[in-house]
């Protein structure tokens, strides 16, 4: 089962997303990374809720410097840029921000995807999504932020591979063909909806409740520092991590870190 869908480019694109309120779009064949391409386009003054989107990326990544797989005409990669954001800790939000708007134009389907902290989103325990969060600086002033969104929608997104989570598509999940465009609207009209509430418990708790693994045993391994291994609570006021350990309440922020099932090999 394999089907190419109408090809994103500006004319279709625009159609796709009529009525939904962006600062700008710029839609693209190919490129290497529509992150790169927002952050390059940010630091030119691109306005707030500018969207970029590519049919390809030719070097796409996600988090602790993993390459994702875009290939031609099969999933979704974009970015979108966001100017005067209240702080730079509530930046962190951003990723469960893209998460939450995959999560819905998802469940507007009839799946049911899930979260795994901080930036995956899963479907029957494999990955269909990730986000990635980047900036711009002045100093120590923020100037923008990119959250790149990568979607895996046709069969022919899924790369080959041995993980724990190994990928899906939503052609695979649903058992059919799907419409890109379609889901590429309703994940945008999704981030701009929850956009003005980033910083509200709301979004807080409609994040948080679409978390994996809540009240499970997880392992959470640490860059340069042994594993933890505890019960997942929820998240505090940025999105960082509650983590019950020996009945001690952890706090783990985002950062080098990788979160599995407790029974899970970690990589």
């Amino acid at each position: 089962m394999e089907h190419r869908s109408v090809e994103l480019n500006q004319e279709t694109v625009e159609a796709a997303l009529r009525g939904i309120p962006l600062g700008g779009l710029r839609v693209f064949r190919t490129v290497g990374s529509t992150n790169d391409e927002a952050l390059s386009w940010a630091r030119q003054g691109a306005a707030d809720l500018s969207l970029v989107v590519a049919d390809e990326q030719t070097a796409g990544r996600g988090r602790l410097g993993r390459r994702w797989v875009t290939p031609h005409g099969v999933s979704l990669a974009i970015s979108l840029i966001l100017r005067d954001l209240p702080n730079a800790p509530a930046t962190s939000r951003l990723v469960g921000l893209g998460a939450l708007a995959v999560i819905e134009a998802g469940s507007s389907m009839g799946l049911h995807p899930i979260i795994k902290w901080p930036n995956d989103v899963l479907l029957s325990g494999r990955k269909v999504a990730g986000v990635l969060v980047e900036a711009t600086w002045n100093g120590d002033r923020l100037e923008a932020a990119v959250v790149g969104i990568g979607v895996n929608i046709l069969s022919g997104s899924v790369p080959p591979q041995a993980a724990i989570y190994p990928a899906v598509s939503i052609e695979e999940a649903m058992g059919r063909s799907v419409d890109r465009l379609l889901i590429l609207r309703q994940l945008v009209a999704s981030f701009v909806a929850w956009r003005p509430r980033l910083s509200t418990d709301e979004f807080l708790r409609a994040w948080e409740s679409r978390l994996a693994f809540r009240q499970e045993d997880v392992r959470v391994a640490r860059d340069g520092q042994p594993a933890l291994t505890g019960t997942l609570q929820g998240l505090d006021d940025d999105g960082a991590l509650l983590l019950q350990v020996e009945g001690a309440l952890m706090r783990l922020p985002m950062g080098e870190l990788s979160l599995r099932r407790a029974d899970d090999r970690i990589e």
